[in-house]
């Protein structure tokens, strides 16, 4: 597979993505039911303020995979599309790959995709072999390179017999993958990646994931992913960012996430002979015989497990922390709660 040839050597040592204070505010007409709220708002119309983005601020290096979480309205669909040149931002600034994305400069275009996973960018009535060579012409690829790109990304999407046929005959997975294979035609170096496997079935959400690795180390290409598919987020990324109502609550690593929002981790224990009661050494999760689920806290960990090792004929232990989705649970309601605070102490 081809290297980035435009990946220039100043690319290497900055940043592909540099976030600094973005904002974005809607303007939102208020709709009251009624007939005559209706008729009111004819000749006086009423509008409210939505801050979708509030001064968010990261940034993204080459080859980085970053998982970008958020339950739906958190801002992250609008971020993405600040950052990919379809919306201009009301404040803060960003840059990737040094252009300013809101100038949307003809080089910034075939450098950078945003491929959404509930939009078709795709020709419905053109055959996909089409579509690509559109998208060929007009980011002026040169026609040796298209060829080779085209034959490597076919094979490793596993396409070949889809090229023949209309976009419109396609079913949800094979449109998603021929979205992707179209979008990297002109071989960008940043990929907005937002809800990439929704809809998707198991394998296709792991070809999928497969295939975004390999592009990203192959290529030394950045990428910033949304996903309400935790697998997704924990086969790319090592590290994630957290948005709730357009502030960031968490930038770091899986790890330091769960450290972060959960005060517990969870001990599975298997033994010999028979357990007795355990509920004094934590939260009984689950138990039988000779089988226990324990949630216990992080700062008792060591003791619970030594105590367990002493107690019984142990066959099996393990420590584990809580599954991704329970901590990203546990995120938001943190910056629910947080966000209450905030309103109550603007409002007494």
């Amino acid at each position: 597979m081809p290297r980035a040839s435009a990946l220039c050597q100043a690319d290497v040592f900055m940043p592909t993505v540099d976030v600094l204070e973005l904002r974005k505010v809607f303007k939102v007409p208020v709709r009251e039911t009624g007939l005559r709220n209706s008729l009111r708002s004819l000749f006086r119309r009423e509008h409210r303020m939505v801050h979708a983005v509030r001064g968010v601020s990261f940034s993204l290096e080459p080859g980085e995979i970053v998982g970008f979480l958020g339950p739906n309205g958190a801002g992250k669909t609008t971020t993405l599309k600040m950052l990919s040149g379809l919306l201009y931002p009301d404040g803060g600034e960003a840059h990737v790959l040094g252009f300013r994305p809101e100038r949307r400069e003809a080089e910034f275009l075939r450098r950078v995709a945003l491929i959404m996973g509930n939009r078709n960018s795709l020709q419905w009535d053109l055959p996909v072999a089409d579509s690509l060579e559109l998208r060929r012409a007009i980011y002026e690829v040169d026609r040796v390179d298209f060829e080779v790109r085209k034959a490597a990304y076919t094979e490793m999407l596993d396409v070949g017999e889809l090229l023949t046929k209309p976009v419109r005959n396609l079913s949800l997975g094979e449109r998603m993958k021929v979205e992707i294979l179209a979008s990297l035609v002109p071989h960008p170096q940043v990929l907005f990646l937002d809800e990439p496997t929704i809809g998707l079935d198991i394998t296709m959400q792991k070809r999928i994931r497969e295939f975004v690795a390999t592009y990203a180390a192959d290529t030394g290409a950045s990428v910033l992913l949304t996903s309400h598919y935790m697998a997704d987020v924990t086969a790319l990324a090592e590290r994630v960012i957290v948005i709730h109502h357009g502030n960031i609550l968490f930038d770091g690593n899986l790890a330091g996430l769960s450290d972060r929002f959960t005060a517990h981790k969870t001990i599975v224990v298997a033994v010999a002979g028979e357990l007795g009661p355990l509920a004094h050494l934590g939260r009984v999760v689950e138990q039988n015989s000779f089988k226990a689920i324990l949630e216990v806290s992080r700062d008792e960990i060591a003791t619970v497990a030594a105590r367990l090792l002493a107690d019984y004929s142990v066959t099996d232990l393990s420590i584990e922390d809580p599954p991704i989705e329970d901590v990203i649970e546990q995120a938001f309601a943190i910056g629910e709660a947080q966000e209450a605070e905030e309103a109550g102490e603007a409002h007494p």
